[in-house]
């Protein structure tokens, strides 16, 4: 008996480098680029300070990455020259998912689902954008260049009591 397993499963993730001890003391992450999303024991979900419904949570990522306004509590841009594609304006922003012990798994899946999906969507707007098609459509090449342009930062912490706010 064989058995073979995808290399598409499960949750992608791209982590940090671990810092050294002197880069973990200069590192300092501005307030603003980071939305804490909380998923509390009875299931309620909040983004930032506010209370929202998991149909809700999509729109208010992509709002929080791409900051259409400039607006000084939503993350910084930075203008990086990605190369095979030029200059662009990358967003800082990082999504830190927390949830409670007593977490349903359907609402921390549904929430993860909502996370990537926002980041999905934005890709392939960009994808779109910069080469008329969507993202699956694009080269290897190209689909890093989107990569790049649109990261994927989310940060899992260790579930933990998240009834306050």
């Amino acid at each position: 008996m064989t058995t073979t397993m995808g290399d598409q499963s499960g949750l992608q993730r791209r982590l940090p480098p671990i810092p050294d001890s002197k880069q973990a003391q200069d590192q300092k992450v501005n307030r603003r680029n980071i939305i804490i999303v909380r998923i509390n024991a009875s299931d309620r979900l909040f983004a930032g300070t506010e209370a929202l419904e998991i149909s809700q949570l999509k729109d208010k990522i992509k709002e929080f990455l791409t900051n259409p306004a400039n607006d000084p509590n939503l993350p910084e841009k930075e203008m990086t020259d990605i190369p095979g594609y030029g200059q662009y304006p990358i967003s800082k922003g990082v999504i830190s998912l927390q949830n409670d012990r007593g977490t349903s798994y359907q609402a921390y899946i549904a929430a993860q689902n909502e996370l990537v999906k926002a980041v999905n969507e934005l890709r392939d707007d960009f994808s779109r954008q910069a080469y008329g098609r969507p993202f699956i459509s694009l080269t290897e090449e190209q689909q890093s260049i989107v990569k790049t342009a649109i990261p994927q930062n989310i940060s899992e912490a260790e579930p933990k009591d998240v009834t306050k706010k």
